[in-house]
């Protein structure tokens, strides 16, 4: 197969769909050596990027063959050292297990990078397992991206058992408006940060943002953030029903994460009263939330980021039929961490940003200081959920 017999081209639904499932099918993606999942885009395989500001897919066609796909999304978020930055993001990329290193990868993000530059990206990045070898070499060794951020994706199973609320905590609901005000105000300068965040609450797959903290004697619940009053220590939460997108299915595990589902299954059927952990059936589509958007503030924060993942972890046990997991993606060295629970078999402790300047005067003292090393291993990072 000769390079110049690839021909890369848009995405058709008409004629793709059935072509681009079937090499998604083919092609495995997961928390690299834990376990190995397949998505099922349910007959839309631009689903994962239709509710972006702006979005692309391209394929990769030999002989009327499809052997490559590429999405990619732009939007303007917040990136020091610039306020507003527009940037590219690149996910999806999949090319056929028999096509495999003849520069049908590099070839679509390079078609994907002149979209974004034909519409004023300043930066493009993309997100990958750390151990995913094959990525790394493309991007970093071939394509000239930086790696930038290495946060963690934490997984918690969901089961029919619904966790008891602290008693003392109140989980209060947030009006769209409200939660708009909340996040430009405490969550505007993070890393990421969408500047069209109001879309993002306001879509129909964001299923609410919700408040922890502990009521004050003599206030009432919705008295919070009102008139500018806020508890000593709160925290906040929004939810993605990532599953009405896709669905999830394990394809590979380990055997021990096999055999464990089995019996923690099977005990928890037959002696309900042990309150054994079980691990949901992942052998068949399911789907799962998203919580995006985590913010604490103070000294007793950390119990009111677990009650409110117990509220989510309740909200998928009793409203969702399909929904076995939880998951969020948190900055590598967040404080966040520890007060997220989570499974460490289907968790991804570093997943691997890589970042690249798009325009020549990025290539600065600018860009220099987005990457350097001392910046504060702790800030926070905005994960989208429309980009998951």
């Amino acid at each position: 197969m000769a390079f110049e017999d690839i021909k890369i081209r848009n995405y058709d639904g008409r004629t793709d769909r059935a072509g681009v499932e079937d090499l998604e099918r083919r092609c495995e993606v997961g928390p690299g050596k834990h376990v190995f999942l397949f998505t099922d885009t349910m007959g839309d395989p631009i689903c994962r990027i239709r509710n972006s500001p702006m979005y692309k897919m391209l394929v990769a066609e030999f002989n009327n063959d499809l052997v490559g796909v590429i999405r990619g999304t732009i939007k303007r978020v917040t990136l020091p050292p610039k306020n507003v930055a527009k940037v590219g993001y690149i996910l999806g990329l999949r090319v056929s297990p028999l096509h495999r290193r003849r520069g049908i990868g590099y070839s679509l993000v390079c078609h994907l990078e002149e979209w974004f530059v034909a519409n004023q990206v300043d930066y493009a990045y993309m997100a990958t397992e750390k151990d995913n070898k094959a990525s790394v070499k493309l991007f970093v060794n071939k394509l000239g991206y930086i790696k930038f951020r290495t946060p963690t994706i934490l997984v918690h199973p969901v089961n029919h058992r619904c966790f008891d609320m602290p008693p003392d905590v109140t989980v209060a609901k947030l009006k769209v408006e409200q939660a708009e005000l909340l996040y430009r105000t405490f969550m505007g300068g993070t890393e990421f940060f969408p500047r069209d965040i109001n879309k993002v609450l306001g879509n129909k797959l964001s299923l609410g943002t919700w408040v922890a903290y502990t009521p004050v004697k003599g206030a009432s619940k919705g008295e919070f953030g009102l008139n500018g009053w806020f508890p000593e220590s709160w925290a906040m939460v929004s939810v993605w029903n990532s599953g009405s997108v896709f669905k999830l299915r394990m394809g590979k595990a380990p055997l021990s994460c096999f055999l464990y589902g089995i019996s923690s299954r099977f005990m928890d059927r037959v002696f309900p009263c042990f309150k054994v952990p079980s691990l949901p059936d992942f052998f068949h589509p399911f789907g799962f939330y998203f919580m995006y958007g985590m913010h604490h503030e103070g000294p007793l924060s950390g119990k009111l980021v677990r009650t409110l993942c117990k509220h989510v972890h309740n909200m998928a046990a009793t409203e969702s039929g399909d929904c076995k997991l939880v998951v969020t993606e948190v900055g590598g060295s967040d404080g966040l961490r520890s007060c997220i629970p989570n499974w460490k078999l289907l968790s991804c402790p570093e997943d691997l940003w890589c970042i690249k300047p798009l325009k020549d005067e990025e290539r600065s003292t600018r860009i220099r200081g987005l990457m350097k090393p001392t910046r504060k291993p702790t800030r926070a990072l905005f994960v989208d959920p429309r980009e998951v």
